[in-house]
């Protein structure tokens, strides 16, 4: 049987996981917000059917020169500032001010997933990703910062289900490699963000 992606089943799969601590490290660290929500219509015109399934926010990049991940689609999220206790923190602050979300106060945080290494053009490039998982208990409208391009909701079922799996041709020192994928609508979720959602498919598959 097929594990129901509706909010309220994923956040019970998700119950009860301890959050980790800061991991100490010499490396730069960044945090992202992987932030869930409900839709409005749950049942059909029928008045039965099963919940609605979760959307996910996704947001592209802004091109930016100096950006090694320059308009790739993302999880809001950046870098943690000195004054950032915890990197919960940073992945708070940075939604706050990319999508104008404020976490603390209209999230629940359902877990932590391992940390990632950035890499940039099949490189390590000195920086520790830590992923967070939140589900919103209301949707405020998005305001997008500047480093925004773009910003959607997407359901997330279709992407845990292997239904926008796909493959992407990235071009690297002259040559072609086909590199995993995920396809939203003309939209490709590749590289690091990739990787983060498989991590949350694989302990909501568990």
């Amino acid at each position: 049987m097929l594990p129901s992606y509706d909010l309220a089943a994923i956040m019970a799969r998700l119950a009860g996981r301890a959050a980790a601590l800061d991991a100490l490290t010499q490396e730069r660290q960044a945090a992202v917000a992987a932030i869930l929500r409900a839709p409005g219509a749950a049942l059909d015109a029928a008045g039965g059917g099963d919940p609605a399934e979760a959307e996910l926010l996704l947001i592209r990049r802004a091109e930016h020169p100096r950006d090694p991940w320059s308009g790739h689609m993302a999880l809001p999220g950046g870098r943690r500032d000195p004054e950032d206790e915890r990197l919960l923190d940073t992945a708070i602050r940075e939604t706050r001010e990319e999508v104008g979300i404020d976490l603390a106060a209209h999230g629940t945080l359902l877990a932590r997933l391992p940390d990632l290494p950035a890499v940039a053009r099949g490189r390590r490039v000195g920086l520790v990703i830590s992923p967070f998982v939140f589900a919103l208990r209301s949707t405020p409208d998005l305001t997008l910062s500047h480093e925004v391009a773009e910003a959607l909701w997407t359901p997330l079922g279709p992407l845990a289900r292997g239904e926008r799996a796909s493959t992407y041709a990235y071009t690297h020192e002259g040559g072609v490699v086909d590199l995993p994928c995920l396809r939203v609508d003309e939209r490709v979720v590749w590289g690091l963000t990739y990787h983060m959602l498989e991590q949350l498919f694989e302990v909501l598959h568990r």
